[in-house]
């Protein structure tokens, strides 16, 4: 069954995406939540007219994604941790910290859209990498510095 996303919808796809999924998750899921609606000749059409209208603020949008981009790409975030005398971080840096690090900085990004290498919260002394998801497919890779706390 075709659908349009009427919301980014995790896994599947993006606002005004047109998808294919399976009958019954489009019926009794995507459908009564709000968050598609059936994909018809009419529904199409309206698609498109409103994505033409909205090209040009997308364009916008993108240029100023790729500028924060061209700002994150290759920086090092300093996060100060408490740490043991062995060299242990006591509990873990996320991404909480992270993007409390990037704000003062200047750098204002929601923590949800941080992600550390390895998927998992630091948990030692040095230097690791992440990355942040500005935009639908722009991203920008950064260096998280994890020091000792004093």
């Amino acid at each position: 069954m075709e659908i349009i996303l009427k919301q980014d919808v995790n896994g599947l796809g993006h606002k005004d995406d047109i998808v294919k999924v399976k009958n019954g998750y489009a019926n009794n899921y995507l459908i009564p939540q709000g968050y598609a609606i059936l994909a018809t000749e009419s529904a199409k059409k309206v698609l498109a007219e409103n994505i033409r209208q909205r090209a040009h603020k997308e364009a916008k949008i993108r240029q100023e994604a790729s500028a924060l981009a061209a700002k994150i790409e290759g920086i090092t975030v300093k996060v100060a941790a408490k740490v043991s005398e062995s060299g242990k971080v006591f509990g873990s840096v996320g991404t909480i910290q992270v993007g409390e690090a990037l704000a003062a900085a200047g750098i204002e990004i929601d923590r949800r859209n941080i992600t550390l290498e390895g998927g998992e919260a630091i948990k030692e002394l040095g230097t690791s990498a992440a990355s942040v998801k500005i935009y639908k497919d722009i991203k920008a890779a950064f260096n998280v510095e994890v020091i000792a706390a004093e």
